[in-house]
């Protein structure tokens, strides 16, 4: 896996004009919201790194689970790990926007419990991982577990809080912010935040599994 320099310094620039910009730029002044609306630059696009992540992470699970090469394996479990921390980043920023809104850090919503179930399914993973001494049944063990922890976190996190009642825009008939919100400044800062923060992942996932081949190189 290498990612092309040319996306690294994309990378660079998106995310430092995502600080920057999302912390100047003019925000619609909403009733409860207020400034904290910018955190939608940090929280939302955190989230979409990290199901980009565990999107790779399934992807090259079930490559693993059909070629049986070890990189594909290396490569599934390092997507998880940077997905996580991007994922830890998004619980984050959501419980100070929970705390500045909602009045606490956490709430009994089927968005923040879902979030949590699913990072809690990929924490089971690595443990998993750490648990098995033979590396081929623990490749193999973990291939098909992180494919149910995939499919977890899409039912827990997208689909179940559109079924019940739910504080978060966009789930349990409450409108997304792009419908009532999200003018075209906040959009010009949104979508290139959402780009920089995959490609920061891509690039340090390549440097994790770069650091994996080393150690495998050196044991």
């Amino acid at each position: 896996m290498r990612v092309p320099v040319i996306l690294k310094i994309l990378a660079v620039i998106m995310v430092l004009f995502t600080i920057t910009a999302g912390l100047l730029v003019d925000v619609p002044r909403l009733e409860i919201l207020n400034e904290t609306i910018r955190n939608l630059f940090f929280h939302v696009t955190s989230w979409f790194g990290m199901v980009f992540l565990f999107l790779a992470s399934f992807v090259y699970s079930i490559k693993y689970l059909s070629t049986g090469k070890e990189k594909d394996d290396i490569l599934a479990k390092v997507f998880v790990q940077v997905g996580m921390t991007f994922g830890y980043a998004g619980l984050v920023t959501g419980m100070l926007w929970a705390k500045f809104t909602w009045g606490a850090f956490w709430v009994p919503d089927p968005k923040l419990n879902g979030a949590a179930i699913a990072l809690l399914a990929y924490l089971a993973y690595s443990i998993l991982r750490n648990s098995l001494s033979d590396p081929i049944t623990r490749a193999k063990v973990s291939g098909v577990y992180n494919i149910f922890a995939f499919v977890m976190m899409l039912i827990f996190v997208f689909i179940l809080p559109r079924m019940t009642s739910s504080l978060h825009p966009g789930n349990g008939g409450n409108p997304a912010f792009s419908s009532y919100d999200l003018n075209n400044t906040m959009r010009m800062v949104f979508y290139p935040a959402v780009i920089g923060w995959v490609l920061l992942g891509l690039w340090i996932s390549e440097v994790k599994f770069r650091l994996e081949l080393y150690k495998k190189s050196h044991e």
